[in-house]
């Protein structure tokens, strides 16, 4: 079931944190639907794995024939690999950004695609959904060189993509995170890792805080809720070495390792230095 982010008369937002089988070898990931005066976008779709419990749970709040957008942040797998059979069940089009524009439609059959991507300038924009806007956002090298955020004015929800994810299960995935100290430990392995560096954070920071934002909610694990754990998450941003950062010629050496093919668990990734 759906966790309802928000909801007045005409707007809603609803979080999908756990359609993806637990202890399974795909990441948790979470999917968001956005419904205004009866149409509707989904922001980061996911993957086959998440379709047809997404889909069924869409039909629920309005008519798959009224999505409008499936908007991803990127063009990661986990975000839009189930693209094809979108463009299949629905009329929507897919908005992402112009470096994407013409990758995407590899994840479709032929011609499926056609006149149907929204391709973002790397300032983003503001596209009108049922009867408000939704902000898209300029989120590049976090990770992705073309990345981008949904800010939604009437429910003050920043949808942050890959920035401001924990690792956790759907289940834990549901609990909204109002102090950020003890949370840290559950983000800071993956923002080192594949956050590009410290001056792309705080140059986001320094735009982030001039919004009005209830709700900073990633694309994996939980929500970021209230003033002061969004303060602290900024802060944190800061001051956070990530990246090109942290890598020295230690992580460009000629390899010595043989890859062992029957072996299953492998090494945690790591930033180099860590």
């Amino acid at each position: 079931m759906p966790i309802e982010l928000y909801r007045d008369a005409d707007h809603a937002c609803f979080m999908f944190t756990d359609l993806i089988e637990e202890g399974g070898q795909a990441v948790q990931a979470n999917q968001f639907l956005i419904v205004d005066d009866g149409t509707g976008a989904i922001i980061d779709p996911g993957g086959n794995l998440a379709f047809n419990e997404l889909f069924l749970g869409m039909s629920k709040h309005f008519p798959p024939s009224k999505l409008s957008y499936l908007l991803a942040s990127h063009a990661d797998p986990d975000i839009i690999a189930s693209l094809d059979r979108w463009m299949t069940s629905t009329r929507a089009k897919l908005v992402i950004s112009r470096i994407w524009e013409r990758f995407a439609p590899h994840f479709a059959k032929v011609g499926k695609t056609e006149d149907r991507v929204i391709g973002v300038p790397d300032a983003g924009g503001k596209l009108r959904v049922g009867r408000h806007d939704l902000w898209l956002l300029p989120a590049h090298f976090m990770h992705s060189e073309g990345n981008f955020q949904f800010y939604d004015p009437v429910s003050r929800i920043l949808f942050t993509g890959d920035l401001g994810v924990s690792m956790t299960t759907g289940a834990q995935a549901q609990k909204q995170v109002t102090d950020l100290t003890p949370h840290i430990p559950l983000m800071e392995g993956f923002h080192r890792r594949y956050m590009v560096s410290n001056k792309v954070l705080r140059l986001w920071v320094r735009m982030a805080r001039q919004l009005d934002i209830a709700m900073l909610v990633p694309q994996h694990g939980a929500p970021i809720v209230g003033d002061k754990a969004i303060q602290q998450f900024f802060d944190w941003l800061d001051s956070l070495m990530c990246g090109i950062d942290l890598f020295d010629d230690r992580a460009y050496q000629l390899p010595t390792l043989q890859i062992d093919p029957q072996r299953g668990a492998q090494p945690a990734l790591r930033a180099v230095g860590r």
